[in-house]
C-alpha cells in the first residue's frame, strides 16, 4: 500500500516551546492540505535541541508534555504526525517525601525518567511514544547526561502501512533497532534528528541512510533540524532513500523545508526534483550566516558591530553579518592607531562601502598617548624604547574598549574576528580583539577564512581585492608581519588539524613532514593558549572537532606530550 510521507525539516529554538508547537502545528497542517498520510518531524522539536541543563528543570519537562498533548488535540483529523519530544517515565512533580534531596530533580533522577523520544499523534491522541535507545556521548552529545535508553518498540501502522520509528543516533549502527523493526514487518524507516554540521557530515548521514536502505531493503526517511543554537548549527539537509539505497529526494540546506514523497514497497516517487547542493564553501558560508543570524536575534540583536581592520578577517567577519542582519543593521568600526597603514584604512573604508553598511572611525592614537602616560614607568609604552607585548596588547584592549562602550550605547552585538588559527595558537587579545558576544570565525582555520573571502567576491568585488593579497599583520608595532610568530598558516593550519582535531602525537605530526622543533613551538602553545579559549565568545561549529564544547582540556595541567611515549 502506498504511503505518503512529508519530511517537515523546522527550525525549532531551545526553550521556546510554544512557539516552537506553532511551527509544528503549521507544518503539519500544510503537509495534510497536500496530501500527506504522514509528517514527520525532527529530534526534539518542541523543546529544541539541545535543551541541557534545562531538562533538569520539573515546569521544564511539564511544560514539554503538555506541549505535546495540545499537539495532539490540534492536529489535522486523519493525519498523522511524528514530533521528537521529551517523554518522562514518572510525575515530573518530584519524589515523594520531605528532603530536599529528594524533592530536587536532579541528574541522577532526570536519568532514570526521561527519554528521548518520538510520538505518534493522530486524531487528537498520543498512540505511541518511541524512545531513542541508543544515547551519544561523545563530540558535542551530552545526553547520558540526562536521558535513560528506551527498549525497542514495535512498528506502528500508518494507513496500512507498517512503518519503524527511530530517533538520530539509532540509526548510526548495524546493531541499533533498525534491523529489527524491519524484521518485525516495518516497511518503511523514518528517522527523526538533531543532527549538528560540520563539514562532511553530510557524506556521514548519507552513507548510512543508503547502507541502511540497501542492506534492509527498505525506504529511509530522514528528517533533521534547521538552525543555529549558540555553538551548533543545524542545516536540515533532509533525506529519502529507496529500497535500492538510491537518495531520491532532497531538502533545503540551511533553511526549513517540506519534503514530500510517496512510498510503494521499495520504491519511493518524489514529488518534485530534490533540492540543490551547495558546493563545500558555499555549504560553510550558509552555516556561518544562519549561525550569526540565528545567534543574534534568539539573544535580542538586531544590529552588529565589527571592528574593521583592513584586514582578512574583519571583511569576511563584516560581510557576514551583512548577510545575516542586513547592511542598515552593521557598523563597520576603524580604529586607526600610529602603525595603522594607509592602504587599510582604506581596505576598511572601502569594504563598508561595497557592502552598503555604516562606516565609523574612531582614532585611538589619543588613548593610547594617554594611557601611556598614566602607565609611565610600570609599560612601555614608545616602540622606539623596544616596546612589548603589553604596548601592542594595550592598542588591542583600547580598540576593545571602544567596541563594547559602542555596544553599550546602541545595543548592538559585537562580533569578534579571530579565526581558528589564532585562538589556537593564542595569537588573540584577552579583552581587546576576542572582546564580543560572538565569533563566526571561531572554528574556521586561516586558509579556509580566504576561500570565504574569494567566494563572496564571485559575483564582484566586495572585500578588497588588496585585502586578499596583502601579507596578514595586526599591525600593532612598525612593519609587523603575522610570520614574525607564526609559521606561514599552510603549516599552522596543518598542525591545528592534526593536534586537535586528529589527536595526533607529535612523533606523527613530524610525519607529515613538520621540522620536530616547530612541531614542539606550535604544540606547547596550543596547550598554553587554553586559558584564553575558555574565555573565548562562543561561535559555530565548522570542522569535525571545534574548540569549546567538544574539547574539554583542563586548563591547570601538568601532562607534557613532550615527554609522552
Amino acid at each position: 500500500m502506498a504511503l505518503t510521507i512529508a519530511l517537515a525539516q523546522v527550525a525549532c529554538r531551545v526553550g521556546a516551546i510554544e512557539a516552537n508547537v506553532d511551527a509544528i502545528l503549521a507544518a503539519w497542517r500544510r503537509a495534510a492540505d497536500i496530501g500527506a498520510d504522514l509528517v514527520v518531524l525532527p529530534e526534539l522539536a518542541v523543546t529544541g535541541y539541545p535543551p541541557e541543563d534545562l531538562l533538569l528543570r520539573r515546569e521544564f519537562v511539564r511544560a514539554d508534555l503538555a506541549a505535546i498533548e495540545r499537539l495532539a488535540t490540534r492536529g489535522p483529523a486523519g493525519s498523522t504526525a511524528i514530533v521528537g519530544y521529551v517523554a518522562a517515565g514518572s510525575d515530573p512533580e518530584g519524589a515523594a517525601g520531605g528532603s530536599d534531596r529528594e524533592q530536587a530533580w536532579d541528574v541522577t533522577a532526570a536519568t532514570r525518567r526521561l527519554t528521548n523520544a518520538a510520538a505518534v499523534l493522530r486524531d487528537g491522541r498520543i498512540v505511541a511514544s518511541v524512545g531513542k535507545q541508543r544515547l551519544p556521548n561523545y563530540g558535542v552529545f551530552d545526553e547520558a547526561r540526562y536521558f535513560a535508553p528506551a527498549p525497542d518498540h514495535p512498528p506502528i501502522d500508518v494507513a496500512g502501512t507498517s512503518v519503524g520509528v527511530v530517533v538520530c543516533e539509532d540509526l548510526w549502527s548495524t546493531t541499533g533497532p533498525a534491523p529489527r523493526l524491519v524484521g518485525a514487518g516495518a516497511e518503511v524507516l523514518v528517522a527523526l534528528n538533531a543532527s549538528p554540521w560540520h563539514r562532511g557530515k553530510r557524506a556521514e548521514r548519507e552513507a548510512w541512510v543508503t547502507r541502511h536502505a540497501r542492506e534492509l531493503g527498505t525506504a529511509v526517511c530522514y528528517v533533521n533540524l534547521v538552525g543555529g543554537q549558540d555553538e551548533l548549527v543545524f542545516d536540515g539537509d533532509s533525506m529519502v532513500a529507496d529500497g535500492r539505497g538510491d537518495i531520491v529526494a532532497r531538502g533545503a540546506q540551511f533553511d526549513e523545508d517540506l519534503v514530500l514523497v510517496t512510498v510503494e514497497g521499495v520504491s519511493v516517487r518524489p514529488h518534485r526534483a530534490p533540492a540543490p547542493r551547495l558546493d563545500p564553501v558555499a555549504e560553510v558560508w550558509a552555516a556561518l550566516v544562519r549561525a550569526t543570524r540565528d545567534y543574534c536575534l534568539a539573544n535580542g540583536f538586531t544590529d552588529a558591530i565589527v571592528g574593521v581592520s583592513g584586514g582578512i578577517d574583519s571583511a569576511v567577519v563584516t560581510a557576514l553579518a551583512v548577510d545575516a542582519l542586513g547592511a542598515e543593521h552593521v557598523t563597520g568600526v576603524a580604529m586607526p592607531a600610529p602603525h595603522s597603514s594607509t592602504h587599510s584604512r582604506s581596505d576598511a573604508r572601502d569594504l563598508t562601502s561595497a557592502l552598503g553598511c555604516r562606516f565609523l572611525e574612531v582614532p585611538i592614537g589619543g588613548m593610547l598617548t594617554a594611557a601611556g602616560a598614566a602607565l609611565a614607568g610600570e609599560v612601555v609604552t614608545d616602540p622606539v624604547a623596544d616596546a612589548g607585548v603589553a604596548y601592542e596588547n594595550l592598542q588591542s584592549r583600547l580598540r576593545g574598549l571602544v567596541l563594547m562602550a559602542l555596544s553599550n550605547e546602541h545595543g548592538a552585538i559585537v562580533l569578534t574576528t579571530g579565526n581558528k588559527s589564532e585562538y589556537a595558537v593564542g595569537y588573540a587579545t584577552l579583552y581587546g580583539d576576542m572582546a564580543g558576544g560572538f565569533a563566526p570565525l571561531k572554528d574556521v582555520p586561516k586558509l579556509l577564512v580566504y576561500e570565504l573571502a574569494h567566494w563572496r567576491n564571485r559575483d564582484g568585488e566586495v572585500i578588497p581585492a588588496s585585502t586578499l593579497t596583502k601579507p596578514p599583520s595586526a599591525e600593532l608595532r612598525p612593519g609587523q608581519l603575522d610570520q614574525d610568530s607564526l609559521p606561514p598558516y599552510e603549516v599552522l593550519d596543518d598542525l591545528v588539524h592534526g593536534y586537535v582535531e586528529l589527536d595526533e602525537s607529535i612523533e606523527e605530526l613530524v610525519a607529515r613532514g613538520h621540522p620536530h622543533a616547530l612541531v614542539l613551538e606550535v604544540v606547547t602553545r596550543i596547550d598554553r593558549a587554553e586559558h584564553k579559549r575558555r574565555q573565548a565568545a562562543p561561535g559555530p561549529k565548522v570542522t569535525p572537532r571545534a574548540f569549546g564544547r567538544e574539547r574539554r582540556v583542563p586548563i591547570s595541567n601538568a601532562w607534557d606530550p613532550r615527554r609522552a611515549r
